[in-house]
């Protein structure tokens, strides 16, 4: 129940006082205790990371002062007090997976510094795999939604700059389908392990930031492989694309999940557009997938409100 619909029931029935200001309570404002959990959680977000871009900033200013050994010592000393404190505090649970975050980045940190003074390369496929392969064990471990996003941002990066740097005879098709594959399956996970309950409540941010990557993915590979003459790798991705398109579908409307029934639709826009204009690049057309564009946003917008108005009275 929203505000509105408890001034609609407000206007139009002899309900009390009372009993309104009870609803809103419940229904729509925020308990105190909710913001200070906001606030504390905020704030410890905010002092572990500008605690570790400050780190980054004073090796940056100090790099030519600094012996080896001394740019090496302080991030491994940093990260040995950091897991010390992860086991050996008796803080908020909470706390103790923000300060394990803390030093999967450290991790990350020391790995760069490394290639920088030993000159193997900060910007390598290896240095994102090690760091990826170094802190797997703290993400399954700490079973923290935000460390496995950056666990998972972590193996797709790698997985790109291997293509870009080693296997640059891949097709980027083929990239494309196992980026959009790697990232839907785990999306596809995480909204199943919240349907049968049994693992921890999965947060909506965690399974829309995989699905956006997973769609992204999708979206531009098959734009690029229109304008491939021939590529078998295009069918593979079309065909993947649709199962996890349908499912995502599939998933938005039987559990209410907007985020799906928008970010599909307009994929599929794109892509029309992007076949649209493979076919002629001539001005009529150019105005014709502009015509598209709007008549089609505008039909998707109107079905969500109806949805949304549906799913409203519904409940």
């Amino acid at each position: 129940m929203e505000r509105k619909d408890i001034h609609i029931i407000a206007r139009n029935s002899d309900i009390h006082q009372e009993s309104i200001q009870k609803a809103l309570q419940e229904k729509v404002f925020q308990p105190k205790n909710h913001w200070d959990d906001f606030f504390r959680i905020s704030m410890m977000v905010l002092g572990i990371g500008f605690f570790v871009i400050g780190l980054i900033f004073f090796f940056a200013y100090n790099w030519q002062d600094l012996h080896k050994f001394a740019k090496m010592g302080i991030i491994e000393g940093l990260i040995i007090l950091l897991l010390i404190a992860y086991f050996r505090l008796r803080v908020d649970p909470l706390l103790k997976q923000i300060i394990l975050t803390a030093g999967a980045l450290m991790v990350g940190a020391l790995f760069a510094v490394f290639g920088q003074v030993y000159q193997t390369g900060a910007n390598a496929y290896d240095f994102f795999l090690a760091w990826t392969l170094f802190i797997a064990l703290w993400t399954f471990v700490s079973k923290f939604p935000p460390l496995w996003i950056i666990f998972i941002a972590l193996i797709n990066i790698s997985f790109i700059l291997y293509v870009v740097q080693v296997a640059n005879q891949w097709s980027w098709l083929y990239t494309y389908g196992v980026l959009t594959l790697f990232n839907g399956m785990v999306c596809m996970t995480a909204i199943l392990l919240n349907l049968t309950g049994r693992w921890e409540k999965i947060p909506a941010y965690f399974i829309q930031l995989t699905g956006l990557a997973s769609i992204a993915m999708a979206t531009i590979g098959i734009c690029l492989g229109i304008y491939k003459s021939y590529d078998p790798n295009f069918y593979i991705l079309l065909g993947l694309t649709a199962y996890l398109y349908g499912f995502g579908i599939y998933h938005g409307i039987k559990h209410y999940n907007l985020f799906f029934l928008t970010t599909i639709p307009f994929s599929l826009i794109i892509i029309i557009s992007a076949s649209l204009l493979k076919a002629s690049e001539t001005e009529e057309m150019v105005f014709v997938i502009g015509l598209f564009i709007i008549v089609s946003v505008t039909l998707l917008v109107k079905a969500l409100l109806s949805f949304q108005r549906k799913h409203r009275y519904a409940k």
